[in-house]
């Protein structure tokens, strides 16, 4: 794949290597950009001198002085409301949005990567084809240059094939991250089209974990946290100082929270939230749910679950004893329902002695952290996130997590657990009209990745098969089930490396005859395609825009073009569309191009879109329309009232009215509109599910690896940790966690990230390691810094060992991200050899599921190892 690298800009990493953490800091604060390319041709744009006192040299002190413009980071689903210092028609430097409420205006380090992404010189720079029909890892696609109109015109001969044989269900798009001007790909290109397969990324990012939430309060999101008045955070795997959302909120304010409140962190891994914590609980990987219950049976036990919220027995007397049912006539709820169902069908008898056993925690710390929990209540806060939730078994477990704020009256209170506030913005007009009745029949085609089924309920928001299992789309293409996909286009994705069980989208992605990847930088994924597509970077090359929430204020966030790209890319979610669109009406079918050119027009002169860098514009315009426009019946009424369109764009956030707690409070979202510790509302998504496939509840639990039957399907209850291996043979449990110098997996090629590693506790510069406890790695004989093989069922990687004592014994563990073969020759060891840098976690973690929600089970351990020196 060298043919889609130049061959004109290196990146030094030499230099980059030897730089202290103090220049690394100095250069991420000013002037970045000259690091960021490291010199070359864009470097010299600042170099041409003028002489002292002259009115050029005045000159070009006011350019570079710069200016700040408005944007938005994208690093993770936070999508921070940022500044960009331009200079020249070059981005020189980031900072936080002084108008943004929801992170103070600042930032992480996150966005002062994207200086290095947005001008990396691996870049994809212009349209290129394969001329190598024989795909593989190991084959050369022999890319080379096309125009942007010869590669519209591939694109559209393949989709009006389709369409000519009554095919255009095996058309997929594939979406990886996105803006919400997303449905313009995700929704109406495939409808218009015909198709019903728009896939998305979701369900390997974070299903299990709003399905802990949905099923007790109805809330299908990411929830926000009121850290500024609590007393107490109890983190299920959740690092806010690193990863997990709100990063600069958490940073900004995490002071505060050590000074007012008491934090314990259950992770396996000393992450660094966990070495700021009172409380660190290496938990065995997987084993959550146990804890969970534990503190739950400890909170009623002890009488200190919240008799405001939850109610309380006839006669007070607390009649919540170890191993004894209680009557469910003696206790009057108030806003929740259930709790005598859920102690008497789980609680009863998960005592923190039970517990201890299997999570390897002691009993008497469980104790103490429930009561310091309940003491704190109601301003504490039971943090989830994807570690707790992402388990082949995790749906249960995040709702016995997220239960705990119910129980001690946390939930939707101040200090405590909140929903978000409204973020306004308007969707895309309704297309429905431009499908012809080919359209209209394949739409309703079963999609792709088995989203429905029996052994996949994917139960989004209680309906079956309303969510999405994205990891099952390589399985369905590999055995045309339920039938073959023949084109597919993805963008801003790269599922054959962030997908586990990898190897499975290799194949898959050989296996389709024309595959079209739209990306910034050539990786795994553009290995396979037919077409690659430079796109946009979206920090400073695109507009769009992004919902998002933190400190209890939602905002709405723009992304905007502050720069002229110096490469021939383009827009990926506006302009190519519109590009493929206009081709298409060039050969005869017009229906997508007169949705995109009848239904858009600017808010403000009613124009027409002529191209697609207005269509962009003006789609961004019209979305945002009730942020801006004061004739918009929603302007103003939920937040700041914006003087037009280019105050808007100065500004480049709009923010909401903060959070009102206490307002869910006998209005949740479930069936009894109550917070549910026995949930009707998975009682009914359950049933409507087994309904559909003929099944009963039962079978569904065991189609999709759950032990519970019965009445304990509707309560949040223990469920044993599901593993791939042998202990005998793969005696360690392996898990992964995140980096918080990760834009979501897409970081490897800079080399800040290379070179500050060690930035997250336990890793190192420039290197990949798997971190094991010392006691484990003097038993099997090995050193730090040994070369290891790590093999799991699925796959094996070679990396370096760390020994850390900051891993809980039989567990090992690395950092998601690096073992990229492709994406740069900073991510790759050797580009041009397919030589990874480090290992790609995917290739050992197996293709499991949470499946009651659709989600990827990476987390949990579901992976145990053999690691052997090299």
């Amino acid at each position: 794949m060298k043919d889609l690298l130049s061959t004109d800009e290196t990146t030094t990493t030499e230099s980059a290597a030897g730089l202290s953490r103090r220049h690394f800091l100095r250069n991420v604060i000013g002037s970045s950009l000259l690091c960021a390319v490291g010199g070359g041709p864009v470097l010299s744009r600042f170099a041409q001198a003028a002489v002292p006192g002259s009115a050029a040299s005045a000159a070009s002190a006011a350019a570079l002085a710069g200016k700040w413009l408005a944007s938005t980071c994208q690093g993770c689903t936070s999508w921070c409301p940022v500044q960009l210092k331009v200079i020249n028609n070059r981005v020189t430097d980031v900072r936080g949005n002084p108008f943004s409420l929801a992170n103070h205006g600042k930032i992480c380090p996150r966005p002062h990567l994207s200086l290095q992404q947005l001008y990396d010189p691996d870049r994809v720079k212009v349209p290129m084809k394969r001329t190598n029909p024989k795909k593989g890892r190991h084959e050369d696609p022999g890319f080379v240059p096309i125009s942007w109109d010869e590669a519209m015109d591939m694109i559209a001969d393949k989709m009006l094939e389709l369409r000519a044989n009554d095919e255009t269900h095996k058309f997929l798009y594939l979406r990886g991250r996105y803006s919400y001007l997303r449905d313009l790909l995700y929704s109406a290109l495939p409808k218009i089209y015909g198709s019903p397969n728009g896939i998305s990324h979701s369900a390997i990012c974070a299903e299990a974990e709003k399905f802990g939430a949905y099923y007790t309060e109805g809330y299908w999101d990411y929830r926000d946290y009121d850290l500024e008045h609590t007393r107490y955070v109890l983190c299920w795997g959740a690092d806010p100082l690193s990863s997990n959302r709100q990063v600069p909120h958490a940073i900004n304010i995490w002071g505060k929270v050590r000074d007012q409140a008491k934090i314990a962190v259950i992770d396996p891994r000393l992450s660094a939230t966990a070495a700021k914590a009172n409380h660190w609980l290496p938990v065995i990987p997987g084993e959550d749910g146990a804890l969970a219950v534990a503190m739950a049976h400890v909170i009623l036990t002890e009488g200190m679950w919240s008799k405001e919220f939850v109610g309380d027995f006839t006669d007070k007397d607390n009649r919540f004893v170890a191993g004894k049912e209680v009557d469910p006539d003696l206790f009057n709820e108030i806003h929740s329902h259930g709790v005598v169902k859920w102690w008497n069908l789980e609680l009863k008898d998960r005592s923190p002695e039970w517990a201890a056993e299997r999570t390897g925690i002691p009993a008497s710390q469980i104790r103490q952290v429930a009561i310091e929990f309940a003491e704190a209540a109601p301003r504490a806060i039971s943090w989830l996130s994807p570690g707790a939730a992402m388990q082949a078994r995790g749906g249960y477990s995040a709702m016995a997590a997220h239960a705990l704020n119910g129980l001690v009256g946390s939930a939707d209170h101040i200090g405590g657990t909140v929903q978000k506030t409204k973020v306004v913005a308007d969707s895309i007009p309704d297309f429905s009209a431009y499908q012809d009745e080919l359209a209209k029949k394949n739409a309703k085609q079963k999609k792709i990745d088995h989203r429905g089924t029996l052994a996949f309920p994917s139960l989004k928001e209680g309906k079956s098969g309303s969510g999405v299992v994205t990891n099952n789309t390589a399985d369905a293409i590999l055995n045309e089930d339920p039938y073959d996909i023949k084109v597919a286009i993805a963008n801003w994705a790269n599922f054959a490396f962030s997908c586990s069980g990898a190897e499975r989208w290799e194949r898959a992605l050989t296996k389709i005859p024309f595959f079209v990847h739209i990306t910034t930088n050539a990786s795994e994924m553009s290995h396979f395609a037919d077409v690659v597509l430079p796109a946009a970077h979206q920090i400073a090359e695109k507009w769009s825009f992004l919902k998002s929430k933190q400190n209890l204020y939602g905002y709405n966030t723009l992304t905007a073009p502050v720069v002229k790209p110096i490469w021939d890319v383009r827009q990926d979610e506006t302009e190519i569309p519109w590009m493929l669109a206009e081709k298409l009406a060039e050969k005869g079918w017009d229906n997508l191009y007169r949705y995109f050119n009848d239904e858009f027009a600017d808010p403000e002169t009613g124009k027409q879109p002529a191209n697609g860098e207005e269509f962009a514009l003006y789609a961004t315009k019209m979305l945002t329309r009730p942020c801006w426009d004061a004739s918009h019946k929603d302007y103003g009424k939920y937040g700041d009232k914006l003087g037009g369109w280019d105050d808007f764009v100065a500004k480049g956030v709009w923010n909401s009215k903060r959070y009102e707690c206490q307002t869910k409070w006998g209005n949740f979202g479930t069936a009894t509109g109550k917070f549910e510790f026995y949930s009707e509302t998975l009682k009914k998504a359950l049933d409507g599910h087994a309904t559909k496939n003929d099944a009963s509840i039962d079978e569904v639990l065991a189609a999709t690896n759950y032990t519970a039957r019965g009445e304990q399907a509707f309560v949040p209850h223990f469920e044993p940790a599901l593993r791939h291996g042998d202990e005998k043979e793969f005696p360690f449990i392996f898990f992964e966690h995140r980096s918080r110098l990760n834009r979501e997996g897409r970081s490897a090629n800079c080399t800040w990230y290379q070179a500050h590693k060690n930035a997250d506790p336990g890793d190192e510069n420039w290197d990949d390691v798997l971190k094991m406890n010392p006691v484990d790695a003097r038993r099997l004989g090995l050193s730090n810094k040994d070369q290891v093989k790590v093999t799991s069922t699925t796959g094996a990687i070679t990396v370096t060992l760390k020994l850390w004592e900051g891993v809980r014994p039989g567990t090992v563990a690395k950092c998601y991200g690096q073992g990229h073969w492709a994406y740069g020759r900073v991510a790759a060891a050797d580009f041009d050899k397919k030589l990874p840098r480090g290992g790609n976690n995917n290739i050992i973690l197996p293709p499991e599921y949470e499946r009651l929600s659709g989600a990827t089970a990476r987390h949990g351990g579901p992976a145990r190892v053999k690691v052997e020196k090299v």
